[in-house]
């Protein structure tokens, strides 16, 4: 911890800067603690409190800037990416989606303040279109905000600060080795709990595939789309006459569904998490022909491009498929 202390009086603004700047990018870079410690070495004049405040204001700004440029151009594909190696992929989707649009530009600030949406929220951003002014705007304030708050924590207990850090140095080792073994036990309980969560036995499957099989016979199921609104508009691909219905919605429209038909739901989320758990809600209500579209959206898309290109063949064209080499 000397040696942190060290660091951050010599090069306090430059350690802040790529702290932030890494946390912002997703890497798993704890940023905060940094500020904090520099807030309390500023009560000293051992860190110049205006240059780690405006390291901490560049970094946010930069790492979010790229997110927000990576959503305008590539969407829904980047939330899809962050969110499929975070520990609870569907759950950060969801929470995504809700924030931005409940709040709008403001959920870039209340972002950055909920662990696994802070780094989703830019590019979501960029993908609905908000504008670089506006980005660049809320931004601003909410990297003002979250910097001053641990800066200023810093200060005002900063005895404190020097106290703890007192005690972590003569512990050394065994704090690190026992703080290590706290997380790797959070990480197996959050694994085990997601990989019980995606446990579904209980839920009948249908491919895209033999779903387009179908509705060339002339099956029409009924087809709900459990995405967001924010969802469906960050990604306006669809299955034709699919109803959307978000899953926080799902149990209040259940009388729809109470004349038997059957219901296929979908999504486009890691591992079909939202439509299984809407297929639970649909079966926990007693209704009895309910399946889940495998893979969701993309699985959909997928198969359609697959038609298109055999639709493509020239009439006669051999089937390397059926006769290999």
């Amino acid at each position: 911890m000397d040696d942190l202390v060290t660091l951050l009086s010599a090069q306090g603004a430059a350690v802040v800067f790529f702290a932030t700047l890494a946390t912002r990018l997703g890497a798993p870079v704890p940023a905060a603690p940094f500020l904090v410690i520099a807030g309390g070495l500023s009560v000293g004049g051992q860190v110049s409190f205006a240059a780690v405040l405006a390291a901490a204001l560049v970094g946010n700004i930069l790492g979010d800037g790229a997110w927000f440029l990576a959503g305008r151009r590539w969407g829904y594909r980047v939330m899809r990416l962050l969110c499929r190696i975070s520990l609870s992929a569907d759950s950060c989707v969801r929470r995504s989606e809700a924030i931005l649009g409940r709040w709008g530009g403001l959920s870039l600030i209340a972002a950055k303040f909920v662990p696994g949406v802070s780094v989703v929220a830019p590019p979501m951003a960029g993908a609905l279109g908000m504008s670089n002014t506006r980005f660049l705007s809320y931004e601003t304030v909410a990297a003002l905000i979250w910097t001053l708050g641990f800066l200023l924590l810093g200060r005002i207990f900063h005895a404190a600060i020097q106290d703890v850090l007192a005690v972590l140095s003569s512990v050394g080792l065994t704090a690190a080795a026992v703080g290590t073994l706290v997380l790797v036990a959070f990480v197996a309980w959050r694994y085990r709990r997601r990989r019980i969560a995606l446990a579904a036995d209980d839920i009948e499957h249908i491919e895209a595939g033999a779903l387009r099989e179908a509705f060339a016979a002339g099956a029409r199921p009924t087809l709900i789309d459990v995405r967001s609104a924010e969802g469906r508009a960050l990604d306006p691909r669809a299955i034709p006459g699919a109803i959307g219905i978000a899953l926080r919605e799902l149990p209040v429209e259940l009388a729809a569904f109470a004349d038997g038909r059957e219901l296929i739901v979908f999504c486009d989320c890691p591992n079909d998490e939202s439509a299984i758990a809407a297929a639970r809600v649909l079966m926990k209500a007693g209704l009895p022909r309910v399946r889940v579209l495998a893979g969701g959206l993309s699985a959909w898309s997928a198969a359609a491009a697959i038609e298109v290109d055999e639709e493509a063949l020239p009439a006669g064209a051999p089937d390397i498929a059926a006769h290999p080499a």
